[in-house]
């Protein structure tokens, strides 16, 4: 077995499902001491960041000489969970294929930066390497929140899964939920009543309404904008009238769409002007921002340029879902998102493919050597 299969072995076989996502999860503790002790023992400075108990996330530097400028290697630890596989935690290999939970989504992409780091090391740069493990992205990215409370650096590699393609654009997305009041009263008294689930319809069609309008402006890698209504609840029993309705919103936005909650303002306030019974609020619960990264900045050149096969650069491409490189992006960090392909991301089968892992290593290394020298 080589150096990376075995390492990416070592990694699935840790269960660190997110304890946010699934309560009683193995969370981060025990892959974090896995990946700090594998990279101590190769040369690495070591820092754990631990802002929640049993949520540490790892920073592994491989320190340069001076001079030079510093690469930012990031990958999330953490995993979804496991209902439905069989034997998650058991990797396996079929030719060039690792099954397991979280062989995809991320582990290959945190092997890859652990390998670079330590080639890094050796190599013995002018700038630093950072390798940065990082707890919770599957949630609420508290982990690379905090390292980037005490971290920067002159440009970053997210080694999600893009089948080594140079991601420089994802959506982000915003969760907000909206409440309908309504008198409670007997079922059998009109009168009295105010019906709080059947207020909530006028802002149901004015969603549905939204979402259609939103397919009129597109992104050139990212296609349109979007909003769903994902939960909703209310009502006391049968024969009453419901004082309460809740809906719980998701809206998935496209770089500049920065205002989820005044579309959603927009729709109460259209229907609370035709209707004096309708009393409604709007709160946003969190945002998270999409990123877009310019494609002639350096780290994103040099990735294409180091990832070259057969001639031809990988291509820029977009992601529908959210990362941590929005983070990144945000704190004025040059980010592109670079990994190896796969399938089951978040599915009862899970693989990634070893030989594009290995690429991905080699052209993180290549890229490293030539951004810190």
């Amino acid at each position: 077995m080589d150096t990376l299969t075995d390492l990416l072995s070592k990694l699935v076989a840790i269960d660190s499902v997110n304890p946010a996502l699934v309560p009683g999860g193995a969370g981060e503790a025990r892959i974090a001491a896995f990946v700090a002790d594998w990279c101590r023992d190769r040369g690495l400075q070591i820092d754990v960041i631990e802002p929640a108990p049993g949520r540490p996330s790892v920073v592994a530097t491989a320190r340069g000489s001076g001079g030079g400028r510093s690469l930012l290697l990031n990958a999330h630890m953490d995993t979804v969970g496991t209902e439905g596989m069989d034997s998650p935690h058991e990797p396996r290999v079929e030719g060039e294929r690792l099954y397991g939970r979280g062989a995809f989504d991320m582990k290959a992409g945190l092997a890859a930066i652990m390998l670079a780091a330590a080639e890094a090391a050796e190599r013995g740069l002018r700038g630093d390497v950072l390798m940065t493990a990082v707890a919770d992205e599957e949630f609420a990215s508290v982990g690379v929140q905090s390292v980037l409370e005490r971290y920067t650096a002159d440009g970053a590699i997210v080694t999600e899964p893009t089948a080594l393609e140079a991601c420089v654009a994802h959506r982000g997305f915003v969760w907000l939920e909206v409440e309908t009041r309504g008198r409670a009263a007997h079922g059998s008294r009109p009168d009295l009543g105010i019906d709080a689930i059947a207020k909530m319809g006028g802002v149901l069609s004015g969603i549905e309404n939204l979402g259609q309008s939103l397919r009129d402006h597109s992104h050139p890698l990212l296609g349109s904008g979007s909003i769903h209504a994902s939960l909703i609840e209310g009502g006391q029993e049968l024969s009453s009238y419901p004082e309460r309705c809740l809906l719980k919103v998701e809206r998935r936005t496209l770089p500049g769409e920065d205002d989820a909650e005044g579309e959603l303002l927009a729709i109460v306030e259209g229907l609370t002007a035709g209707d004096p019974d309708l009393a409604a609020a709007v709160r946003t619960t969190l945002v998270r921002p999409p990123f877009e990264a310019d494609p002639d900045e350096e780290i994103v050149r040099l990735v294409r340029r180091h990832g070259t096969e057969d001639g031809a650069e990988p291509p820029l491409t977009g992601h529908a879902a959210w990362m941590d490189a929005a983070f990144l992006s945000a704190a004025g960090i040059p980010t592109v998102v670079y990994g190896p392909g796969g399938e089951g991301a978040h599915a009862e089968v899970e693989w990634v493919d070893l030989e594009q892992t290995r690429r991905c290593a080699q052209t993180v290394v290549a890229t490293a050597a030539d951004f810190c020298s």
